[in-house]
């Protein structure tokens, strides 16, 4: 068993991988180090292009880390994504010019997008049923695990003499890169991806040996046999990497979509993607300006964001997927409401009332903690889960392109309109979580104690969601065999 950790641990660093480089460059950006070398400003369009490219190389990655994770398998998928990842920061590192730094940059987001899709694909395949839904949140928390070390990197370079200043930090993002890049020569490869593949031996002896405790005729090696050959085609759609129609061609697919494109839109738009541009305005307003003092406030809130997040990682399974989102969500608007009331009266140039702001600035704090604990864990589990294997690589990869759409919004619309309506944008964020809170209730399934092929029964119903709530029960036969169904008096 701590075999199979470590082979999850490998690919938890993917999620370490994108948490790093989503908060160095925000910090390097500040550098005057760097703005004098590149001769840029921290605001700007050339500014917004250096960001912005990242995202461009994470785009159109999107259309290929499906087919590398279904040819080649999920481990390969974790190789290849590192290797991009590194051959990005080798460029990016040693730039002497501007082209050449955005270069490695769109590298790097081409690389990430094979990642965030290889990785919770391996994550919740490897996982044994019991632990899937507190691995597969654990997977996002460790989101933090970058960013933490990436925001005290930078809070400690940056009274470095010259370039190395900016470019250590760069350079240390090989470090997680190169982890995955050679521990995932010691993973072996998901069972599900075994089975698609036509190696049903390779794949007993995977489920056994991690999830049996080396006894083949186990009830959990039984059951989970039996479901993966029944539900998984050895002529599916992941054999065929230009078809994406099985995404959206049936009700099914449809209401799959529902869920998965959901948690995409609803992870970013949820007012978390604000919470980074207006906290330094806020602390601004009580009389932290110093850039240091910010920076350590921000380091701060990543390390409780991770407590809170590890947390939550484990009360999806206990408490489950919809109830976790719709409480966190309805708590979203009560939080946006008061920030609004309190950010209309004390955020202004003019205001001395100290202990309006703080509290302002608290409850901003307690969004964030929140959405750590609801959000957090579920960004890459619940996608995951309402994939089937077949559709599992390329739904994840669209998923990825939904998060960077929903990302190109909060980089771009959001500071646009705050300038012009200013407080008056947090009413958008009322909106929109009371939206969220009304679409989760009606259309999100529960996920909660199904092994990810006995999910499928879910969507298979006329109405998922109601299926989704009822009890789902395995039985044990006399004869040793190993039988499941719905409970359909609940």
């Amino acid at each position: 068993m701590f075999k199979l950790y470590f082979f999850l641990f490998v690919a938890f660093i993917n999620s370490c991988i994108n948490g790093y480089d989503g908060s160095l460059m925000g910090g390097i950006n500040a550098m005057k180090t760097y703005q004098s070398y590149f001769h840029m400003k921290t605001v700007g369009s050339q500014t917004g292009l250096v960001f912005s490219v990242y995202t461009i190389g994470n785009i159109i990655g999107s259309f290929f880390c499906g087919p590398f994770t279904d040819w080649w398998g999920r481990r390969w998928g974790l190789f290849i994504g590192a290797s991009i990842i590194i051959a990005g920061t080798c460029v990016q590192a040693p730039a002497t010019s501007k082209a050449m730094f955005m270069g490695g940059r769109f590298i790097l987001g081409f690389g990430v997008a094979t990642c965030a899709t290889a990785g919770p694909a391996y994550v919740a395949e490897m996982a044994h049923p019991a632990w899937r839904g507190t691995l597969g949140g654990l997977y996002n928390t460790f989101w933090y695990v970058g960013a933490i070390p990436a925001t005290w990197t930078i809070y400690a370079t940056q009274n470095l003499d010259g370039e190395l200043s900016w470019r250590l930090p760069i350079w240390l993002q090989a470090v997680a890169s190169g982890a995955v890049l050679l521990g995932c020569l010691f993973c072996p490869e998901t069972p599900r991806w075994l089975i698609s593949n036509d190696r049903h031996a390779e794949a007993i002896s995977v489920i056994a040996k991690y999830h049996g405790e080396g006894d083949r005729s186990s009830p959990i090696v039984l059951l989970s046999y039996r479901e993966m050959i029944e539900e998984i085609a050895t002529e599916g759609s992941d054999k065929r990497w230009w078809d994406y129609a099985s995404l959206f061609n049936t009700k099914e697919a449809w209401w799959r979509c529902a869920c998965w494109m959901g948690m995409g839109f609803f992870g970013q738009w949820s007012g978390n993607g604000a919470v980074s541009y207006f906290l330094p305005v806020l602390l601004d307003t009580i009389g932290v300006k110093e850039e240091r003092t910010q920076l350590l406030y921000n380091a701060f809130l990543n390390v409780i964001s991770f407590v809170m997040a590890t947390i939550g990682a484990r009360f999806v399974d206990r408490i489950g997927r919809r109830p976790v989102l719709l409480i966190g969500t309805s708590l979203f608007v009560v939080w946006w409401t008061i920030i609004t009331v309190l950010t209309s009266i004390y955020a202004k140039q003019d205001n001395e009332n100290l202990a309006g702001s703080r509290a302002a600035i608290t409850f901003i704090y307690v969004f964030g903690i929140t959405f750590s604990f609801a959000y957090t864990p579920l960004q890459a589990l619940y996608p995951v889960e309402c994939l089937s294997y077949s559709e599992r690589a390329k739904g994840l990869g669209m998923c990825n392109l939904i998060v960077n759409f929903a990302s190109f919004f909060n980089t771009y619309a959001i500071p646009t309109s705050w300038e012009k309506i200013t407080w008056r944008f947090y009413f958008l964020f009322i909106a929109w979580d009371v939206f969220e809170v009304i679409f989760i209730y009606f259309f999100f399934v529960e996920t909660k104690g199904r092994t990810l092929e006995a999910i499928n029964e879910i969507f298979e119903a006329p109405y998922p969601k109601k299926r989704s709530v009822q009890k789902h029960i395995v039985v044990m036969t006399g004869e040793g065999i190993v039988d499941k169904g719905i409970d359909d008096q609940c």
